[in-house]
């Protein structure tokens, strides 16, 4: 196997580790990893496209990966990083948001090296006997009240349902340990307790070794949240935000942070990332990096045939270029959020 720990560290997407070294061992062999991802939208946002991209590395270097859909845990709601009750929405409206959050995970994931989970599935035939007795009896109330998910809401107020998030994201690992041997899950630094939580329920409930890898929460070089604009979140969803709005989101990046959006949000080879990073910084007024950076990730969730529609529009509007060739859908998707001003026409001599 190659050296999938070392391509994390190098990519930036390696943060904490439960057990480096034991987890280095056991990547000699074939593992399976699993990352959630939580359906309180109609669609994933560039936010996502990080755990995302930590899947296809684990799948570049000839492990199994899982993706879970929380179905299940989406009706309870995650209290990590909320300051208050998030409100919960119907089963229904959850369900819809599943199927698309399916779709687009496909889009980005290797098919044939690729299971989607909806924890729908198991955790919806529960019962409250089955929960509190087989499941609950495993964590102590004052291990979970040490967690900063928990912690960090006691003086607001956390109810008895976010409170029992974790036992339900915990016992997401002992499913997937037993249907299909996983023994890694990888996650965001802000779910390091859920995670953690997780290994001790498996080792209580299977006797199993497990490992949990997190990647460092994105923000840009200047201190934002990553993955916004001025009109709000950047969406994988085209019809949430354009083809254009996507691609222009990323050729705006900002300086520093085009080495490292390359390494964690491309699937361009070490080589290759390197190469662009010295044709940027001998000529940074073309913005190589820039353009090379929208081009990768815009094709990657949205296909080639849209991003070229995009640089042609680009290219109309900015570069000189005949406007009749490019796609007018796409020009006025790109004119739409351009700055305008409105003339009478009466005032036109």
């Amino acid at each position: 196997m190659t050296d999938l720990i070392a391509d994390l560290e190098w990519r930036g997407l390696l943060k904490q580790c439960s057990d480096l070294e034991a987890l280095k061992e056991a990547l000699k062999t074939r593992q399976t990893f699993y990352c959630g991802f939580d359906p309180t939208a109609d669609s994933l946002h560039i936010g996502n496209l990080l755990p995302l991209m930590a899947l296809r590395r684990v799948q570049e270097h000839g492990h199994k990966a899982i993706a879970i859909v929380g179905g299940g845990t989406g009706l309870i709601g995650d209290p990590s990083g909320k300051a208050n009750e998030r409100t919960l929405n119907t089963p229904e409206t959850v369900a819809e948001f599943v199927k698309r959050i399916e779709v687009q995970i496909r889009s980005i994931l290797v098919p044939e090296q690729t299971i989607i989970e909806d924890n729908a599935s198991w955790i919806c035939k529960l019962s409250a006997v089955e929960l509190l007795r087989d499941i609950g009896k495993n964590f102590t109330i004052a291990w979970m009240l040490a967690k900063e998910s928990v912690s960090a809401r006691l003086e607001s107020g956390i109810s008895f349902t976010e409170f029992t998030y974790m036992i339900l994201q915990s016992y997401d690992f002992v499913v997937l340990n037993e249907r299909h041997g996983c023994t890694v899950q990888i996650g965001g630094s802000d779910q390091w307790g859920n995670m953690t939580a997780g290994i001790d329920l498996v080792r209580k409930m299977r006797g199993q070794q497990t490992y949990v890898v997190t990647f460092p929460l994105i923000t840009t070089s200047s201190g934002k949240k990553f993955g916004k604009s001025e009109a709000g979140a950047i969406w994988m969803d085209a019809t949430k935000t354009s083809p254009y709005a996507f691609y222009q989101f990323w050729v705006n990046s900002e300086d520093p942070d085009v080495p490292r959006f390359l390494r964690q949000f491309t699937l361009l080879s070490h080589e290759e990332i390197e190469a662009i990073e010295a044709e940027h910084n001998a000529n940074p007024g073309q913005r190589s990096g820039h353009k090379r950076l929208a081009a990768e990730v815009t094709r990657m969730v949205h296909g080639e045939e849209e991003l070229q529609k995009v640089i042609l529009a680009s290219q109309a509007l900015f570069g000189g270029a005949d406007l009749a060739t490019a796609d007018v859908s796409t020009l006025i998707e790109a004119t739409a959020s351009a700055p305008s001003t409105e003339v009478d026409l009466a005032s036109i001599p």
